[in-house]
This record gives structure tokens, C-alpha cells and sequence, in this order.
């Protein structure tokens, strides 16, 4: 199940759950605003997404720049800043989706569609392999020969 990280009243985030209903994707939504991720969940979150930390911040954000976090993040260290991230939502880059084997930070289109289009392109590729083995099978019984590497 995919789980949909976001601020309702983001713009992106918005977009971003417009997308994913075009989509029919079933996914967990959760208000970033009213539960935070964790600080568990944060460093899990950077290991599946591939990213350096600091692209964890909403560095377009009011608390991120009250903080003046531009000029402190260069000196933190990677568990300062997760632990400093767990501390509130509105620091954490948005909309995150989060699936079994893959992660997104931010709304770039072309990236959440290619979750879709490949996902699908492997459900399609899954069921052809299905269908192609069993229509062997039913081939190989009707021939009554044991396998067709012969042909």
C-alpha cells in the first residue's frame, strides 16, 4: 500500500493527490501537519529515497527560514538533522510518497507518473508471462510432447 505523506492546503500536495486519484491509487493519507514522521520513520524514509538530508527540508517554508536553517544546516550532521525534522512537519519537504521500494520527496509529475506507468508496465509484463507459461502448458498437453525446444 502506498502512503501519501502531505499538507492539504499545499498546492503541490494537492496536485500531487489529484494525480494519484487519476490514477486509481489506493494509498494511506497522512496530514503531515497533525502527525509528523518520526524520527524512525525520517531515516528510513532518506535510506529508501536515495537523497542526501538536507533535501529532506522544506527549505521554502516560513519555519525553515525563522530558523535561518540556510545558514545552519552546512554544519549539522545527518542525525541533527532528522532529529530536528521529527520535531515538526511543516520543516519536512512535501508531498511524500512512500512505496514498498521506492520513495518521492517533492511533486515532480514526470517522476510520480513514472511510478504509475512502470508499475504498471510490470503488472502487464507479470500477467503476459503468466499467460504465455500456461498457454504452453496447454499447447505441450494437446501435442503431447514434453516441450517445444525442439521447434
Amino acid at each position: 500500500m502506498l502512503r501519501f505523506i502531505c499538507d492539504p492546503k499545499c498546492s503541490a500536495c494537492q496536485d500531487a493527490k489529484a494525480l494519484l486519484e487519476s490514477y486509481n491509487a489506493g494509498c494511506e493519507t497522512r496530514n503531515i501537519q497533525t502527525d509528523n514522521p518520526s524520527y524512525d520513520e525520517l531515516k528510513a524514509l532518506l535510506e529508501s529515497s536515495g537523497l542526501k538530508v538536507r533535501k529532506l527540508f522544506n527549505k521554502s517554508g516560513s519555519l525553515y527560514r525563522s530558523l535561518k536553517l540556510k545558514e545552519k544546516l552546512p554544519t549539522m550532521s545527518e542525525d541533527e538533522c532528522l532529529r530536528l525534522l521529527a520535531t515538526d512537519g511543516m520543516l519536512v519537504k512535501r508531498p511524500l510518497l512512500i512505496g514498498d521500494h521506492f520513495t518521492l520527496v517533492g511533486f515532480k509529475p514526470d517522476a510520480w507518473m513514472s511510478v504509475f506507468t512502470g508499475h504498471g508496465q510490470k503488472m502487464i509484463d507479470a500477467v503476459f508471462v503468466d499467460f504465455s507459461s500456461d498457454m504452453l502448458q496447454v499447447v505441450e498437453s494437446r501435442e503431447g510432447k514434453g516441450n517445444f525446444n525442439d521447434i
